[in-house]
């Protein structure tokens, strides 16, 4: 467990407006972690008792029916997860863990929708949350719908570049497997789709990935000169 501070949690936009009263409150209620790789945050089913943060590190939300595991997502920082069942003070509907050391706030559930009742900037600001994390599913689901694989994993590594410096270099936040099940593949089709793509300025190095060809990968991410099929 580690301190931190009020300007600390002012720079996460969902705390940026909470008056000042409420936002001690919070913090009163909250606890920052160092947890190793692979630590299970919030299990699936489970009541909700915290708000997770994610500072630094990266986390997968992932889900399972019976003896089948899928990825639903994987975090990087900042991200508030598991938002709706704090809210709604209902159990989680998916489970967290951390991919590699991470730091994660963690805040009682109760304080939350007590400083959500009370301050209005919050709950603005809880909801906007909450709708951008709808926008992300809609568009997710459409990925999954009117995409197929290889264009599916081109626009991912299209979008993970963005987000890890826009340099055309960058290495997977996690194992092949999870990234597969992330996309709704499985392990064999990612790697036809890889292979695919190589022929279109994708290298891939162990996790290492290099895009010589940003503009044609996104050409393929909407569905434009894909070459060879790899949708099963």
């Amino acid at each position: 467990m580690e301190g931190f501070d009020t300007e600390e949690i002012r720079s996460i936009r969902l705390f940026a407006e909470v008056a000042e009263e409420h936002l001690r409150a919070l913090i009163g209620a909250a606890v920052v972690q160092r947890v190793d790789s692979r630590t299970l945050l919030a299990e699936e089913g489970e009541q909700a008792e915290f708000l997770h943060i994610l500072l630094e590190g990266s986390v997968e939300l992932f889900a399972r029916t019976n003896e089948q595991e899928t990825t639903i997502t994987i975090l990087r920082p900042v991200s508030v997860f598991l938002l709706p069942a704090v809210v709604a003070g209902m159990p989680y509907v998916a489970s967290a863990r951390t991919l590699k050391r991470s730091r994660v706030l963690a805040m009682r559930a109760d304080a939350v929708r007590n400083a959500f009742d009370a301050d209005a900037a919050f709950a603005r600001a809880i909801v906007c949350e909450l709708s951008r994390g709808f926008r992300r599913v809609l568009a997710e689901l459409k990925n999954q719908k009117l995409r197929t694989s290889t264009e599916r994993l081109a626009d991912w590594l299209l979008r993970a570049n963005a987000q890890l410096g826009d340099t055309g270099r960058f290495t997977l936040p996690s194992d092949k497997r999870t990234l597969a099940s992330l996309l709704g593949m499985t392990p064999e089709n990612l790697s036809r789709s890889l292979k695919t793509l190589s022929e279109h300025g994708v290298v891939v190095h162990g996790r290492d990935i290099l895009l010589k060809d940003p503009a044609g990968l996104a050409r393929i991410a909407r569905g434009e000169n894909a070459g060879g099929e790899a949708e099963l």
